[in-house]
């Protein structure tokens, strides 16, 4: 499977004073096998330690930092040569052991030639409980699912990823239906990399559903195991809310709507929590479309997306066919659908930290807006080839912003005050954020 991050990988690799890595991202969007990975692809020697019930290694830590011995137990422990130059060290579930996180500084001050990478998919949590960091010691790297490029790589196709990473625009227009095809795929399978594997080797979407179903189990009983017993029913009060949420034709998430009579204080802890285990997003509102965005940020009004489309399809129980086919009973939360998978491209394959935008009184709404280097991008997303953008329009006539982005299932077109871009061409967004 092939995922982009590794490049990134081996980006950090070649760094001047490079800093031992961590790897953030949910449970089972694919950390530990990336390491792996990297270290099978670029290094001659891999010392894996998984400091989930190692009680060695436990022990270990707990004793003194020191890098010769700590260096010495990895040799016993994994049984490989442990040298800076050729081995890689991958400390996993790093949370478990919070004084192997605090190692991570003295590898960085006394020996920074050891190149290191450490992942725990508790880590947030961990960190808001107290577990002591090394701040200023680390580089940090972000891991979500499979992008939409990604998906297609995972199919055998990545020849029509590298043309979406060009810019022949009519090239890729002449294969529009084969990506609008592949499109309604990953809507349904999304980017879970378990799922992914299971559609490219069978076929089965009733499979896939499986695992995803699978994984969301997974995650509740991860509530019950890692959070505190009070905070658990409302974790899942807030969790299954989702969907409900996203499937409001103002989608500003309402603490009314998880319990009647809730409150921002009643839910606010759940929501950092889902927040630090990387299982959601979430999309704050701005006032005003001016540089720079945040600091028109309103912290009480806000939208939360899934960590993944594929998820947000099996918490409804939508069956394949409805979203493949299309079916004109799903019309309405087919737009929530749309935003979800925008909302993943952005922040995963182009880096982007959405927001978006609403006046108080105003029914009119821009579903996303970008932070560019010199401008602010408005961004409506229409779910098929409805090419009606009033919103939009009323926004470029009271603001004028220097680029304004539809995205549908139609075309690419330049207008005189906005541009279409297709869905399954979302990522060149960033040419319009200089």
């Amino acid at each position: 499977m092939k995922r982009f991050a590794l490049e990134k990988l081996k980006q950090w690799k070649d760094k001047e004073n490079r800093k031992p890595l961590i790897i953030r991202g949910a449970r089972q969007v694919g950390k530990t096998w990336l390491m792996k990975e990297f270290g099978r692809t670029c290094f001659t020697n891999v010392a894996y330690v998984n400091f989930d019930s190692n009680t060695r290694m436990k022990q270990v830590f707990e004793g003194e930092l020191d890098i010769e011995r700590l260096i010495l137990a990895i040799r016993a422990e994994c049984g490989v040569p442990v040298d800076a130059e050729h081995t890689l060290l991958i400390f996993d579930e790093v949370q478990e052991v919070p004084r192997a996180l605090t190692s991570l500084k003295y590898f960085y001050e006394n020996a920074p030639q050891y190149a290191i990478v450490a992942a725990g998919s508790m880590l947030g949590v961990a960190l808001h409980q107290g577990t002591s960091f090394p701040v200023g010691k680390v580089d940090f790297m972000d891991l979500y699912p499979l992008s939409f490029q990604e998906f297609l790589c995972a199919k055998g196709e990545e020849r029509y990823a590298r043309l979406l990473q060009g810019d022949d625009m009519e090239l890729v227009t002449a294969f529009r239906s084969k990506y609008i095809d592949r499109l309604r795929e990953y809507y349904y399978v999304g980017g879970m990399p378990e799922a992914v594997q299971t559609f490219v080797d069978t076929g089965d979407f009733i499979r896939v559903r499986e695992i995803q179903k699978n994984l969301l189990n997974y995650y509740q009983q991860d509530f019950s195991k890692h959070a505190e017993i009070a905070l658990v029913p409302r974790l899942n009060l807030v969790w299954n809310s989702i969907p409900m949420q996203l499937a409001k034709e103002n989608k500003k998430y309402i603490y009314g709507q998880v319990r009647e009579g809730a409150r921002a204080k009643d839910f606010e802890l759940a929501i950092q929590w889902l927040l630090d285990c990387g299982l959601i997003h979430k999309v704050n509102r701005v006032s005003k479309p001016a540089l720079p965005l945040k600091a028109y940020m309103d912290l009480d009004a806000f939208k939360i997306f899934m960590v993944d489309i594929g998820l947000l399809i099996a918490m409804t129980d939508l069956d394949a066919q409805v979203i493949i086919d299309g079916n004109r009973i799903f019309t309405e939360f087919k737009g929530a659908l749309t935003e979800q998978y925008v909302l993943q491209q952005l922040v995963a394959e182009a880096g982007l930290t959405p927001y978006y935008y609403s006046t108080p009184n105003s029914t009119g709404e821009i579903d996303f807006m970008l932070q560019g280097s010199t401008t602010v991008v408005p961004v409506e997303v229409k779910a098929e080839e409805n090419l009606r953008a009033k919103s939009l329009k009323a926004f470029c006539e009271k603001y004028h912003p220097k680029y304004a982005i539809r995205t549908s299932m139609s075309d690419y077109r330049v207008q005189e005050w906005m541009t279409n871009l297709p869905l399954y061409y979302i990522d060149k967004i960033t040419n319009f954020l200089g």
